[in-house]
């Protein structure tokens, strides 16, 4: 520890032994991660893997010399792909374990399940995963993509590059596709595309049955305009999805498929061979070109094994844990009031080559990636922009683009631009 963050820590151990609160000025006990991802059930595919980088990450940091001096402890839950659950397993992570962060969550609706939690014992959550926007807590930072981070760029290329006229959002039934969905069918109408030219439909988690929408995904085509599939489908119906497909012998010249929730771990359990072609929109693939993301792979595969691939939502969890223990040090103290302030502002090199920035509305600037799938379950990135600042609120339905989020400033989630007022806070605030 630093002559610096040894007097900050004293200081901060004088001013918070009234509230209770350890600062680690001795190090007593090791400092509490929690680990909120479901290790079974049908999200099992994809956070299996966040623990696992978790993991790595808190082993690597320990290696380092931890946090203000402390050892790091990962406490990790299953909350088994049970959105009740995991509401119930953050309260256990912050009341029986006293964790000093949680990093969790894939779907939306397990945030939405844990949020009036984490606001009500005020808990930190750094949540990694592309989400619907229309949200601003002050107890969440959003290290994943918002919309305009992913689903407006990937309708952009459909519209301006593949010349796509007809549009197949296909998801799975929860808040996340709905909204994003929402939101797709206005930018798609501001764009000039016809109601009926848009065919949207839900289907539940762990859906495998794909014929029949395969089928109607078709039939959209059948007057010889060009279709796209818009995929918002979570978890192992995917694999459903991209069998049918093949089985109906649908190239990506034919129908091309850009996803917002399928990456190289999900690729790694599919013959990707009718694959080919078709297209993912993320802020980072493992195929990226730079020396961080060379030296990440490497950790990854020395910690997990030579087989395992690397992903968007990994590099989130990378950047957000850094950017936290930065935010520790800088704050002398795990307090969630203290770390929150030291939060904005916080910059990290991001694994494609540029520089990840904390914004005062919790959501990072992140570049746009647009990647095809290849033979070999990687993506080839076909497009790249520079960092794109994520917005908790959309620009495109009326009353959400009159809103803007900033804790930092306004101390508001949702403050009104035209008004001058601010809409709502959170619970806790």
């Amino acid at each position: 520890m630093t002559i610096r963050n040894t007097l900050l820590t004293s200081f901060s151990a004088l001013a918070l032994a009234a509230s209770g609160t350890v600062a680690f000025a001795d190090c007593a006990d090791p400092i509490k991660v929690g680990v909120l991802h479901s290790l079974s059930g049908t999200m099992a595919i994809s956070e299996t893997t966040l623990k696992d980088t978790m993991l790595m990450l808190i082993e690597q940091q320990n290696a380092a010399g931890g946090v203000l001096g402390c050892q790091i402890e990962a406490v990790v839950v299953d909350p088994a792909s049970d959105w009740p659950l995991f509401a119930e397993k953050a309260r256990e992570l912050l009341t029986v374990h006293e964790t000093d962060v949680i990093f969790g969550n894939w779907t939306s609706v397990s945030r939405k399940s844990v949020l009036p939690v984490i606001e009500e014992l005020n808990g930190l959550l750094f949540y990694p995963v592309q989400y619907e926007g229309e949200e601003s807590s002050r107890n969440v930072f959003y290290t994943g993509a918002a919309p305009n981070q992913q689903a407006i760029p990937a309708v952009d290329y459909f519209l301006e590059e593949l010349g796509v006229e007809k549009f197949a959002l296909l998801g799975t039934d929860y808040v996340y596709p709905r909204t994003t969905n929402n939101i797709l069918e206005q930018y798609l109408t501001d764009n000039g595309i016809a109601a009926e030219d848009i065919f949207v439909n839900y289907t539940p988690f762990g859906h495998s049955d794909w014929a029949t929408i395969v089928a109607d995904v078709v039939a959209l085509g059948e007057d010889g305009k060009q279709v796209g599939v818009i995929s918002t489908i979570n978890g192992d119906a995917n694999i459903g999805f991209y069998k049918e497909l093949a089985a109906a012998g649908i190239s990506a010249d034919d129908i091309p498929v850009v996803a917002f929730s399928v990456g190289e771990e999900e690729l790694s359990g599919l013959d990707t061979t009718n694959l080919v072609g078709h297209l993912a929109a993320w802020n980072y693939f493992m195929s990226a070109e730079s020396d961080a993301n060379t030296a990440f792979i490497d950790s990854w595969k020395g910690f997990a094994g030579e087989d395992r691939v690397t992903n968007d939502p990994m590099e989130a969890h990378y950047i957000g844990f850094n950017m936290w223990v930065a935010a520790v040090e800088a704050a002398g103290t795990t307090d969630v009031d203290a770390v929150r302030a030291a939060m904005y502002g916080q910059e990290f090199p991001n694994l494609t080559g540029g520089t990840a920035v904390m914004l005062p509305n919790h959501h990072l600037a992140k570049p746009v990636l647009i990647g095809e799938i290849t033979a070999d379950g990687q993506f080839d990135i076909i497009s790249q922009t520079t960092e794109v600042p994520g917005d908790a609120w959309t620009d495109f339905l009326p009353d959400s683009a009159v809103l803007t989020s900033d804790w930092k400033d306004l101390g508001c989630g949702m403050y009104n631009t035209e008004t001058k007022t601010c809409v709502q806070l959170t619970s806790n605030y």
